[in-house]
């Protein structure tokens, strides 16, 4: 019995694991041996690389490449034709399938249309990646990140509001009024 929804163009490779709820749309291939979690959205002509794990209630915008390495947490956003790396050095005539880097992406974090993630290099959770940011260094829990290469401009609540915090160090979202605290160059949810 399928308990999730693929359109019949996708192709889904034998042994991958997709969760309930999830929708698989348009021209999509889901390689074997990937993990995808439960109430997921793909959009249209996306790629799920062998061992690449999603979880759940991950939403993956049209034309986006998720290669193997990349374990994406609960509730992760990766806008349209954003792509992610998975060797530092890529040449077409040297085989370096050995060598692929892990990058994890935290929860609740996202990414921006056309952004590009360099392999290697995680982003925290909640953490907001710019559209056409290229991602080449670790990013915080929280940061806001823009530009190539990306650099963090401020911090973003859970909600996706930039945050303002006040002479003692303390931030309310506006629209979820839920406090964050800056300490040493790292926020915290402090309700």
């Amino acid at each position: 019995m399928n308990v999730f929804y693929a359109h019949e163009t996708a192709l889904i490779d034998a042994e991958c694991r997709i969760g309930a709820g999830t929708k698989i749309w348009h021209f999509c291939h889901i390689m074997k041996d990937c993990n995808i979690g439960e109430n997921c959205n793909i959009g249209q002509n996306v790629v799920v690389s062998p061992h690449v794990i999603l979880g759940n209630r991950a939403k993956v915008q049209n034309n986006v490449s998720i290669y193997t390495g990349v374990i994406c947490s609960d509730d992760v956003f990766l806008g349209p034709s954003c792509v992610f790396t998975n060797i530092i050095n890529p040449r077409s005539a040297v085989n370096r399938k050995e060598q692929y880097a892990k990058t994890y992406v935290g929860k609740g974090a996202t990414i921006g249309a056309n952004a590009t993630i360099v392999c290697g290099h995680d982003i925290g959770k909640f953490a907001f990646v710019g559209a056409g940011a290229v991602v080449t260094k670790h990013i915080p829990d929280y940061a806001l990140v823009v530009g190539n290469p990306s650099r963090q401009i401020g911090w973003m609540s859970e909600w996706g509001h930039l945050l303002k915090f006040d002479t003692e160090g303390i931030a309310i979202c506006p629209e979820s009024e839920q406090k964050y605290k800056i300490e040493k160059n790292s926020v915290i949810r402090i309700n």
